[in-house]
């Protein structure tokens, strides 16, 4: 009877898990989308910032980011450079 339920057991694992483990060892499983983590130049202070972190302004069909709310109002009124 033990040997049947480790028979059972076998299979699920051969049938059900190992196949999701080889595929994600190969990298077919879902992937996630990639961090863009470049750095970003604030146009303002001229402080490099990690693009994840950065806030971001479209400006003319150009994207800015900035380091802070400060330096993003400061470029909104005119001030580019500190």
């Amino acid at each position: 009877m033990r040997a049947l339920i480790f028979l059972a057991l076998a299979v699920i694992v051969v049938v059900v898990i190992l196949p999701r483990v080889t595929a994600w060892g190969r990298g077919q499983m879902a992937a996630r989308p990639a961090r863009r983590d470049e750095l970003v130049k604030d146009p303002v202070c001229q402080t490099y910032v990690v693009m994840s972190r950065a806030l971001r302004s479209e400006e003319g069909g150009d994207v800015v980011h900035f380091c802070s709310r400060e330096c993003q109002e400061r470029y909104r009124r005119g001030e580019r450079r500190a």
